[in-house]
C-alpha cells in the first residue's frame, strides 16, 4: 500500500519505520524544515509542505494513495488533514492521532477519521490490561463500524477454562479474532482449550460489550 503520513516528529517516524518494514510505501509530508530529516529513514520518500493546504495535498499526490495518516503533535491540525483526506481526495482509510483526551470526541467521520488514536487512552488501556484479570478491557475503538477491541484476561474460575472455543457461545457482533498466551499468539481454532490467564482479544461492538462479559467471565463479569 501506498501512506502518507503527516508529521515526520518522532512519532511519524516511528510510523514510518513500522510500516516500511512491513513492505508499504511511505511518504512522510512535514511543514517544519528543522524536522526534515530524510536521513533517520531514508527508504520514504519526503515532502516538505503544509499538509493542512490542499494545493500541498495535491502536489504530493495524496489521491493516490491507500492510507493517510494524520500524526501531527496538533489535534488541529490532525483534524483539518483527515477532513481534507476524506472529502477532497477520497482517501479510503483515514487515521487520525489524538493528541489530548479532551478532544477525543471531534475525532468522527464527520472530520473524516475512520480510526482515531488516542495517546492518553491508549495508554490507560495498556496500563489497564497489565493489571486487570477477570475483567473486559477496551483497548481501541473502529470509529467507522462503531465496533471495538477488547481483552479479557481469564481467571483460574472462569467457567470456561479447560474447555475448548466451541464451547464459548460469543454472542452476534461479537469475534475471538486472538489467544494470547505466555509469550505466543494464537489464531484460535473450535478445538482450541482455554486456559487460565489467556489473554482473549475479541472485535465487537459496543451494545454486546456486557453480553461478551458474562458470556466469558459468567457471574464474575456481570455489570455491577
Amino acid at each position: 500500500m501506498r501512506i502518507a503520513i503527516a508529521g515526520a516528529g518522532n512519532v511519524g517516524r516511528s510510523i514510518a519505520c513500522e510500516l516500511i518494514g512491513n513492505g508499504h510505501q511511505v511518504m512522510l509530508i512535514e511543514r517544519q524544515p528543522r524536522q526534515l530529516r530524510p536521513e533517520r529513514v531514508p527508504e520514504a520518500e519526503w515532502v516538505l509542505a503544509d499538509a493542512c493546504e490542499v494545493s500541498s495535498l495535491e502536489e504530493a499526490d495524496v489521491a493516490g494513495c491507500d492510507v493517510v495518516v494524520a500524526a501531527t503533535g496538533d489535534d488541529k491540525a490532525n483534524l483539518v488533514v483527515s477532513l481534507l483526506a476524506k472529502t477532497e481526495f477520497a482517501v479510503n482509510r483515514v487515521v487520525a492521532r489524538v493528541n489530548r483526551a479532551e478532544n477525543e470526541w471531534l475525532f468522527t467521520e464527520q472530520w473524516g477519521v475512520d480510526v482515531a488514536v488516542s495517546k492518553p487512552r491508549l495508554m490507560a488501556a495498556l496500563v489497564e490490561e497489565a493489571v486487570t484479570v477477570g475483567d473486559l478491557v477496551r483497548l481501541m475503538t473502529f470509529r467507522q463500524g462503531e465496533a471495538n477491541l477488547v481483552e479479557i484476561t481469564l481467571p483460574a474460575n472462569a467457567p470456561y477454562v479447560g474447555q475448548p472455543v466451541r464451547s464459548v457461545p460469543m454472542p452476534r457482533d461479537a469475534a475471538l479474532v486472538a489467544v494470547l498466551r505466555g509469550k505466543r499468539v494464537l489464531v484460535p481454532t473450535p478445538d482450541d482449550p482455554l486456559e487460565a490467564g489467556d489473554e482473549l482479544i475479541f472485535v465487537c461492538t459496543t451494545e454486546v460489550e456486557d453480553a461478551v462479559r458474562a458470556v466469558v467471565l459468567g457471574k464474575l463479569g456481570d455489570p455491577a
